[in-house]
Protein backbone atom coordinates (compact mmCIF):
# COMPACT_ATOMS: atom_id res chain seq x y z
CA UNK A 1 0.00 0.00 0.00
CA UNK A 2 2.93 1.91 0.74
CA UNK A 3 6.04 2.18 -1.57
CA UNK A 4 9.72 1.80 0.07
CA UNK A 5 10.08 5.57 -1.51
CA UNK A 6 6.93 6.45 0.65
CA UNK A 7 9.37 5.77 3.47
CA UNK A 8 11.97 6.55 2.62
CA UNK A 9 11.09 10.25 2.49
CA UNK A 10 8.95 9.85 5.67
CA UNK A 11 13.01 9.25 6.85
CA UNK A 12 14.22 11.86 4.97
CA UNK A 13 11.54 14.25 6.42
CA UNK A 14 12.42 13.31 10.02
CA UNK A 15 16.66 14.03 9.28
CA UNK A 16 15.44 17.41 8.31
CA UNK A 17 13.55 18.18 11.04
CA UNK A 18 14.96 16.20 14.03
CA UNK A 19 18.56 17.10 14.44
CA UNK A 20 20.99 13.29 14.77
CA UNK A 21 22.20 14.39 18.12
CA UNK A 22 18.76 14.65 18.85
CA UNK A 23 17.60 11.58 17.68
CA UNK A 24 20.47 9.72 19.42
CA UNK A 25 19.34 11.30 22.79
CA UNK A 26 15.67 10.09 21.81
CA UNK A 27 16.95 6.45 21.13
CA UNK A 28 18.66 6.46 24.59
CA UNK A 29 17.66 5.25 28.24
CA UNK A 30 17.12 8.53 29.29
CA UNK A 31 15.71 9.98 26.23
CA UNK A 32 12.91 7.44 26.01
CA UNK A 33 12.14 7.29 29.62
CA UNK A 34 12.21 11.69 29.68
CA UNK A 35 9.34 11.19 26.99
CA UNK A 36 7.55 8.73 28.86
CA UNK A 37 7.44 10.88 31.42
CA UNK A 38 5.95 14.31 29.54
CA UNK A 39 3.61 12.22 28.00
CA UNK A 40 2.37 10.74 30.79
CA UNK A 41 2.59 14.05 33.32
CA UNK A 42 0.44 15.72 30.85
CA UNK A 43 -2.44 13.49 31.22
CA UNK A 44 -1.83 13.31 35.29
CA UNK A 45 -1.77 17.05 35.67
CA UNK A 46 -5.05 17.69 33.94
CA UNK A 47 -6.92 14.52 35.76
CA UNK A 48 -5.25 16.22 39.01
CA UNK A 49 -7.24 19.80 37.97
CA UNK A 50 -9.87 17.83 37.75
CA UNK A 51 -9.61 16.30 41.21
CA UNK A 52 -9.66 19.54 42.60
CA UNK A 53 -12.88 20.66 40.88
CA UNK A 54 -14.39 16.65 42.22
CA UNK A 55 -14.60 15.65 37.96
CA UNK A 56 -13.95 12.72 36.34
CA UNK A 57 -13.84 12.25 32.02
CA UNK A 58 -15.85 10.70 30.12
CA UNK A 59 -16.69 7.22 31.14
CA UNK A 60 -14.86 7.15 34.60
CA UNK A 61 -18.21 9.35 35.65
CA UNK A 62 -20.54 6.00 34.85
CA UNK A 63 -17.25 4.31 36.40
CA UNK A 64 -16.93 5.94 39.47
CA UNK A 65 -20.97 6.38 39.66
CA UNK A 66 -20.87 2.37 39.69
CA UNK A 67 -18.19 2.03 42.49
CA UNK A 68 -20.64 5.10 44.63
CA UNK A 69 -23.66 3.37 44.42
CA UNK A 70 -22.15 -0.31 45.35
CA UNK A 71 -20.82 -2.77 43.11
CA UNK A 72 -23.64 -5.35 43.37
CA UNK A 73 -26.84 -3.81 42.53
CA UNK A 74 -24.85 -2.05 39.76
CA UNK A 75 -24.34 -5.35 38.10
CA UNK A 76 -28.13 -4.84 37.20
CA UNK A 77 -28.96 -1.22 37.09
CA UNK A 78 -27.93 2.06 37.88
CA UNK A 79 -26.60 5.06 35.96
CA UNK A 80 -25.84 2.83 32.72
CA UNK A 81 -25.95 -1.31 32.45
CA UNK A 82 -23.18 -2.96 33.09
CA UNK A 83 -21.30 -4.11 30.46
CA UNK A 84 -17.84 -5.28 31.41
CA UNK A 85 -16.84 -8.72 32.99
CA UNK A 86 -15.79 -9.43 36.56
CA UNK A 87 -12.10 -7.98 36.27
CA UNK A 88 -12.54 -4.40 34.82
CA UNK A 89 -14.44 -4.24 39.08
CA UNK A 90 -10.80 -3.75 41.07
CA UNK A 91 -9.46 -1.35 38.74
CA UNK A 92 -12.65 1.25 39.60
CA UNK A 93 -12.33 -0.09 43.36
CA UNK A 94 -8.73 0.91 43.91
CA UNK A 95 -9.24 4.54 42.10
CA UNK A 96 -12.10 4.74 44.41
CA UNK A 97 -10.18 4.58 47.68
CA UNK A 98 -9.35 8.57 47.97
CA UNK A 99 -13.01 9.24 47.05
CA UNK A 100 -14.72 10.53 44.21
CA UNK A 101 -12.40 13.50 43.90
CA UNK A 102 -9.11 11.55 43.40
CA UNK A 103 -11.00 8.89 41.36
CA UNK A 104 -9.86 9.87 37.81
CA UNK A 105 -6.51 10.89 38.92
CA UNK A 106 -5.94 7.29 40.44
CA UNK A 107 -7.50 5.54 37.31
CA UNK A 108 -4.83 7.20 35.01
CA UNK A 109 -1.84 6.74 37.53
CA UNK A 110 -2.87 2.89 37.33
CA UNK A 111 -2.95 3.27 33.75
CA UNK A 112 0.47 4.87 33.21
CA UNK A 113 2.14 2.12 35.62
CA UNK A 114 0.98 -0.04 33.18
CA UNK A 115 2.00 1.71 30.02
CA UNK A 116 5.32 1.90 32.56
CA UNK A 117 5.51 -1.88 32.69
CA UNK A 118 4.99 -2.61 29.24
CA UNK A 119 7.37 0.07 27.89
CA UNK A 120 10.39 -0.93 30.17
CA UNK A 121 9.37 -4.86 29.12
CA UNK A 122 9.25 -3.88 25.36
CA UNK A 123 12.62 -2.43 25.46
CA UNK A 124 14.58 -4.29 28.40
CA UNK A 125 13.97 -0.83 30.62
CA UNK A 126 15.77 1.03 28.04
CA UNK A 127 18.80 -0.82 27.12
CA UNK A 128 17.60 -2.85 23.90
CA UNK A 129 18.15 0.39 21.54
CA UNK A 130 16.85 -2.14 18.48
CA UNK A 131 13.31 -1.90 20.27
CA UNK A 132 13.23 2.05 20.31
CA UNK A 133 11.39 2.83 17.16
CA UNK A 134 8.53 0.50 18.10
CA UNK A 135 8.74 2.35 21.71
CA UNK A 136 8.26 5.73 20.47
CA UNK A 137 5.83 4.82 18.07
CA UNK A 138 3.67 3.24 20.91
CA UNK A 139 4.28 6.39 22.71
CA UNK A 140 2.74 8.64 19.85
CA UNK A 141 0.11 6.65 19.21
CA UNK A 142 -0.71 6.67 23.14
CA UNK A 143 -0.73 10.92 22.42
CA UNK A 144 -2.62 11.19 19.60
CA UNK A 145 -5.68 8.42 20.83
CA UNK A 146 -5.62 11.14 23.86
CA UNK A 147 -7.88 10.49 26.79
CA UNK A 148 -9.34 7.33 24.73
CA UNK A 149 -6.20 5.42 26.16
CA UNK A 150 -6.78 6.71 29.71
CA UNK A 151 -10.60 7.28 30.29
CA UNK A 152 -11.65 3.59 29.15
CA UNK A 153 -11.41 -0.19 30.94
CA UNK A 154 -9.66 -0.59 27.05
CA UNK A 155 -6.67 1.68 28.50
CA UNK A 156 -5.77 -1.08 31.20
CA UNK A 157 -6.01 -3.71 28.67
CA UNK A 158 -3.99 -2.36 26.32
CA UNK A 159 -0.58 -2.29 28.07
CA UNK A 160 -1.72 -6.21 29.18
CA UNK A 161 -2.03 -7.53 25.95
CA UNK A 162 1.48 -6.08 25.13
CA UNK A 163 2.90 -7.57 28.05
CA UNK A 164 1.24 -11.02 27.29
CA UNK A 165 2.64 -11.46 23.36
CA UNK A 166 6.11 -10.46 24.55
CA UNK A 167 5.70 -14.23 26.45
CA UNK A 168 4.12 -14.88 23.45
CA UNK A 169 5.20 -18.58 21.85
CA UNK A 170 8.04 -19.03 24.09
CA UNK A 171 5.73 -19.17 27.50
CA UNK A 172 2.07 -19.66 26.28
CA UNK A 173 0.73 -20.74 29.82
CA UNK A 174 2.00 -17.29 31.19
CA UNK A 175 1.02 -15.24 27.76
CA UNK A 176 -2.38 -17.39 27.85
CA UNK A 177 -2.79 -16.89 31.87
CA UNK A 178 -2.18 -13.03 31.24
CA UNK A 179 -4.52 -12.66 28.19
CA UNK A 180 -7.03 -14.49 30.67
CA UNK A 181 -7.10 -11.93 32.82
CA UNK A 182 -7.17 -9.29 30.27
CA UNK A 183 -10.30 -11.13 28.32
CA UNK A 184 -11.95 -10.63 32.12
CA UNK A 185 -11.89 -6.85 32.20
CA UNK A 186 -12.63 -6.32 28.44
CA UNK A 187 -13.39 -9.29 26.50
CA UNK A 188 -11.79 -8.31 22.82
CA UNK A 189 -8.12 -10.00 24.29
CA UNK A 190 -10.11 -12.93 23.44
CA UNK A 191 -9.31 -12.62 19.94
CA UNK A 192 -5.60 -12.91 20.78
CA UNK A 193 -6.22 -16.01 22.80
CA UNK A 194 -7.54 -17.31 19.49
CA UNK A 195 -4.29 -16.45 17.31
CA UNK A 196 -1.91 -18.02 20.21
CA UNK A 197 -4.07 -21.25 21.02
CA UNK A 198 -3.72 -21.34 16.76
CA UNK A 199 0.00 -20.75 16.50
CA UNK A 200 1.99 -22.82 20.02
CA UNK A 201 3.09 -25.87 19.54
CA UNK A 202 2.04 -26.87 23.28
CA UNK A 203 -1.80 -25.51 22.76
CA UNK A 204 -2.48 -27.63 25.98
CA UNK A 205 -0.48 -24.67 28.05
CA UNK A 206 -2.67 -22.24 26.70
CA UNK A 207 -6.08 -23.83 27.60
CA UNK A 208 -4.12 -24.37 30.98
CA UNK A 209 -3.28 -20.82 31.72
CA UNK A 210 -6.84 -19.43 30.88
CA UNK A 211 -8.65 -22.50 32.99
CA UNK A 212 -6.60 -21.55 35.41
CA UNK A 213 -7.37 -17.84 35.68
CA UNK A 214 -11.28 -18.69 35.01
CA UNK A 215 -11.40 -21.06 37.41
CA UNK A 216 -9.75 -18.08 40.29
CA UNK A 217 -12.27 -15.75 39.04
CA UNK A 218 -15.03 -18.04 39.43
CA UNK A 219 -14.12 -18.77 43.17
CA UNK A 220 -13.81 -14.93 43.65
CA UNK A 221 -16.87 -14.75 42.26
CA UNK A 222 -18.66 -17.21 44.21
CA UNK A 223 -17.37 -15.57 47.69
CA UNK A 224 -19.10 -12.13 46.92
CA UNK A 225 -21.66 -13.93 45.50
CA UNK A 226 -22.55 -12.60 42.51
CA UNK A 227 -21.73 -16.06 40.58
CA UNK A 228 -24.70 -16.24 38.76
CA UNK A 229 -24.11 -12.90 37.53
CA UNK A 230 -20.66 -13.45 35.92
CA UNK A 231 -21.60 -14.03 32.32
CA UNK A 232 -24.12 -11.29 32.34
CA UNK A 233 -22.00 -8.81 30.24
CA UNK A 234 -22.39 -11.08 27.37
CA UNK A 235 -26.01 -10.36 27.31
CA UNK A 236 -26.28 -6.55 27.78
CA UNK A 237 -24.80 -5.78 23.64
CA UNK A 238 -27.17 -8.15 22.08
CA UNK A 239 -30.13 -6.05 21.76
CA UNK A 240 -28.03 -2.95 20.82
CA UNK A 241 -28.82 -1.24 17.18
CA UNK A 242 -25.89 -0.04 14.83
CA UNK A 243 -23.82 2.27 16.93
CA UNK A 244 -22.86 5.63 14.91
CA UNK A 245 -19.08 5.02 14.45
CA UNK A 246 -19.56 1.34 13.81
CA UNK A 247 -17.76 0.25 10.19
CA UNK A 248 -20.77 -1.36 8.62
CA UNK A 249 -23.53 1.74 9.43
CA UNK A 250 -21.51 3.90 7.57
CA UNK A 251 -23.73 3.42 4.35
CA UNK A 252 -26.57 4.23 6.73
CA UNK A 253 -24.11 7.22 8.01
CA UNK A 254 -24.64 9.10 4.43
CA UNK A 255 -27.78 8.15 4.25
CA UNK A 256 -28.52 10.32 7.48
CA UNK A 257 -26.59 13.32 6.71
CA UNK A 258 -27.93 13.61 3.00
CA UNK A 259 -31.74 12.96 4.92
CA UNK A 260 -32.62 10.18 2.51
CA UNK A 261 -35.85 8.67 3.58
CA UNK A 262 -36.32 8.15 7.06
CA UNK A 263 -32.30 7.30 8.17
CA UNK A 264 -31.74 9.12 11.45
CA UNK A 265 -29.58 9.33 14.22
CA UNK A 266 -30.28 9.08 18.11
CA UNK A 267 -29.23 8.45 21.71
CA UNK A 268 -30.05 4.80 23.21
CA UNK A 269 -30.28 6.59 26.63
CA UNK A 270 -30.34 3.29 28.16
CA UNK A 271 -26.72 2.35 26.98
CA UNK A 272 -26.13 5.99 26.58
CA UNK A 273 -24.98 5.22 22.65
CA UNK A 274 -25.35 7.14 19.59
CA UNK A 275 -26.84 4.89 17.06
CA UNK A 276 -28.25 5.07 13.68
CA UNK A 277 -31.49 3.69 11.86
CA UNK A 278 -32.77 3.41 8.95
CA UNK A 279 -34.19 0.56 6.56
CA UNK A 280 -32.54 -2.59 7.07
CA UNK A 281 -30.62 -1.27 9.91
CA UNK A 282 -32.30 -4.30 12.07
CA UNK A 283 -31.77 -6.75 10.03
CA UNK A 284 -27.63 -5.50 9.94
CA UNK A 285 -28.03 -5.64 13.34
CA UNK A 286 -29.15 -9.04 14.16
CA UNK A 287 -26.42 -10.34 11.10
CA UNK A 288 -22.95 -8.82 13.13
CA UNK A 289 -22.86 -11.24 15.83
CA UNK A 290 -22.69 -14.27 13.38
CA UNK A 291 -21.06 -11.87 10.73
CA UNK A 292 -18.46 -11.61 13.71
CA UNK A 293 -17.80 -14.81 14.25
CA UNK A 294 -17.06 -15.99 10.96
CA UNK A 295 -14.88 -13.65 10.11
CA UNK A 296 -12.90 -14.69 13.07
CA UNK A 297 -13.19 -18.06 12.22
CA UNK A 298 -11.92 -17.45 8.66
CA UNK A 299 -8.71 -15.71 9.85
CA UNK A 300 -8.19 -18.39 12.28
CA UNK A 301 -8.43 -21.01 9.76
CA UNK A 302 -5.80 -18.74 7.93
CA UNK A 303 -3.57 -18.63 10.77
CA UNK A 304 -3.61 -22.47 10.65
CA UNK A 305 -3.11 -22.54 6.97
CA UNK A 306 -0.26 -20.46 7.35
CA UNK A 307 1.06 -22.53 9.87
CA UNK A 308 0.73 -25.66 8.33
CA UNK A 309 2.65 -24.24 5.33
CA UNK A 310 6.02 -23.62 7.52
CA UNK A 311 5.91 -26.99 9.02
CA UNK A 312 6.35 -28.41 4.75
CA UNK A 313 9.87 -26.83 5.03
CA UNK A 314 10.44 -27.70 8.75
CA UNK A 315 9.34 -24.20 10.41
CA UNK A 316 8.11 -21.22 10.45
CA UNK A 317 8.31 -17.90 12.37
CA UNK A 318 5.70 -18.62 14.82
CA UNK A 319 6.27 -15.15 16.47
CA UNK A 320 5.45 -13.58 13.28
CA UNK A 321 2.37 -15.22 12.84
CA UNK A 322 1.10 -14.56 16.48
CA UNK A 323 1.55 -11.08 15.69
CA UNK A 324 0.62 -11.07 12.27
CA UNK A 325 -3.32 -13.24 13.45
CA UNK A 326 -3.33 -11.13 16.46
CA UNK A 327 -3.39 -7.96 14.23
CA UNK A 328 -5.81 -9.40 11.81
CA UNK A 329 -8.06 -10.69 14.35
CA UNK A 330 -8.57 -7.60 16.26
CA UNK A 331 -9.01 -5.60 13.06
CA UNK A 332 -11.67 -8.25 12.30
CA UNK A 333 -12.98 -7.69 15.81
CA UNK A 334 -13.85 -4.09 15.18
CA UNK A 335 -14.36 -4.25 11.66
CA UNK A 336 -17.55 -6.65 12.06
CA UNK A 337 -18.93 -5.44 15.36
CA UNK A 338 -21.76 -3.36 15.67
CA UNK A 339 -20.23 -1.39 18.82
CA UNK A 340 -17.76 1.05 16.86
CA UNK A 341 -16.55 2.91 20.65
CA UNK A 342 -13.60 5.18 19.38
CA UNK A 343 -11.63 3.39 22.23
CA UNK A 344 -11.62 0.11 20.32
CA UNK A 345 -8.52 1.52 18.19
CA UNK A 346 -6.24 1.36 21.12
CA UNK A 347 -7.06 -2.44 20.53
CA UNK A 348 -4.76 -2.52 17.74
CA UNK A 349 -1.19 -1.05 19.12
CA UNK A 350 0.37 -3.95 20.95
CA UNK A 351 0.44 -5.99 17.77
CA UNK A 352 1.68 -3.65 15.88
CA UNK A 353 4.52 -1.75 18.33
CA UNK A 354 5.96 -5.78 18.54
CA UNK A 355 5.89 -5.73 15.23
CA UNK A 356 7.91 -3.10 14.60
CA UNK A 357 10.58 -4.79 16.63
CA UNK A 358 10.26 -7.79 15.03
CA UNK A 359 10.08 -6.96 11.82
CA UNK A 360 10.37 -3.18 10.84
CA UNK A 361 9.82 -3.22 7.35
CA UNK A 362 6.98 -5.61 7.31
CA UNK A 363 5.32 -3.90 9.85
CA UNK A 364 5.75 0.38 8.70
CA UNK A 365 2.69 0.04 6.55
CA UNK A 366 0.39 -0.79 9.37
CA UNK A 367 1.97 1.25 11.87
CA UNK A 368 1.61 4.21 9.36
CA UNK A 369 -1.99 3.39 9.16
CA UNK A 370 -2.78 3.21 12.73
CA UNK A 371 -1.37 6.39 13.68
CA UNK A 372 -3.68 7.66 10.58
CA UNK A 373 -6.41 5.65 12.16
CA UNK A 374 -5.44 7.50 15.72
CA UNK A 375 -5.85 10.70 14.24
CA UNK A 376 -9.08 10.63 12.71
CA UNK A 377 -10.42 8.63 15.41
CA UNK A 378 -9.36 11.41 17.65
CA UNK A 379 -10.85 14.10 15.49
CA UNK A 380 -13.97 12.08 16.12
CA UNK A 381 -13.95 12.24 19.37
CA UNK A 382 -13.59 13.99 21.70
CA UNK A 383 -13.51 17.14 19.43
CA UNK A 384 -16.16 16.73 17.08
CA UNK A 385 -18.51 14.61 18.22
CA UNK A 386 -21.25 16.49 18.95
CA UNK A 387 -20.98 18.00 14.99
CA UNK A 388 -20.96 14.02 13.79
CA UNK A 389 -24.47 12.95 15.72
CA UNK A 390 -25.55 16.19 14.24
CA UNK A 391 -25.20 14.86 10.75
CA UNK A 392 -21.88 17.11 9.77
CA UNK A 393 -21.07 16.17 6.18
CA UNK A 394 -17.70 17.23 7.00
CA UNK A 395 -17.30 14.83 10.03
CA UNK A 396 -19.03 11.97 8.64
CA UNK A 397 -16.11 12.39 6.15
CA UNK A 398 -13.77 11.43 8.71
CA UNK A 399 -15.63 9.12 9.96
CA UNK A 400 -15.76 7.51 6.27
CA UNK A 401 -11.75 7.50 6.06
CA UNK A 402 -11.07 5.82 9.27
CA UNK A 403 -13.67 3.56 8.56
CA UNK A 404 -12.04 2.58 5.51
CA UNK A 405 -8.27 2.64 6.57
CA UNK A 406 -9.69 -0.16 8.93
CA UNK A 407 -11.17 -2.08 6.13
CA UNK A 408 -7.74 -1.81 4.31
CA UNK A 409 -5.94 -2.82 7.89
CA UNK A 410 -7.97 -5.95 7.70
CA UNK A 411 -6.94 -6.28 4.09
CA UNK A 412 -3.43 -5.95 4.14
CA UNK A 413 -3.15 -7.81 8.03
CA UNK A 414 -5.44 -11.05 6.00
CA UNK A 415 -2.72 -10.80 3.30
CA UNK A 416 0.21 -10.77 5.21
CA UNK A 417 -1.11 -14.01 6.47
CA UNK A 418 -1.56 -15.29 3.33
CA UNK A 419 1.96 -14.34 2.39
CA UNK A 420 3.10 -16.13 4.89
CA UNK A 421 2.16 -19.02 3.90
CA UNK A 422 2.79 -18.48 0.50
CA UNK A 423 6.81 -17.79 1.78
CA UNK A 424 6.21 -20.92 3.38
CA UNK A 425 5.17 -22.72 0.68
CA UNK A 426 7.38 -21.50 -2.45
CA UNK A 427 10.31 -22.12 0.52
CA UNK A 428 9.69 -25.70 0.63
CA UNK A 429 8.90 -26.05 -3.46
CA UNK A 430 12.05 -24.83 -3.54
CA UNK A 431 13.86 -27.08 -1.28
CA UNK A 432 12.38 -30.18 -2.93
CA UNK A 433 13.49 -29.11 -5.93
CA UNK A 434 17.37 -28.96 -4.70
Amino acid sequence: MFSDAFFSSLTDLRNRIIPRRVQEWLCSRAGLWTGFAVLHGVFLVFALILATRNEAFSDTFIYRGWVAAGFNEQLISGPSPWVYPILALPPMAIAYVFGPALFFFMWVLMITVLNGVALGMLTAWGRKRESMTAAWWWLCFIFLMGWLGFARVDGFTAPIVLIALLYGVRRPFVASAILAVATWMKVWPAAVILALFTVVKDRVKVVLGGVAVTAVVGVCAALLGVLPKLMNFLTQQGDRGMQLEATFTTPWLWLSVLHVGDSHMYMNTDINSMQVDGPGTTVMSTLMQPLLLLAAAVVAALVFWALHQGKLRGGIDRTELLLAGTLALTVAFIVFNKVGSPQFMVWLAPAVALGLMHDFKAWRAPAVMLILIAVTTFLIYPLFYDALSHDNPWMALVLTVRNLLLVGLLVISVHRLYALGREAKASASALSAA
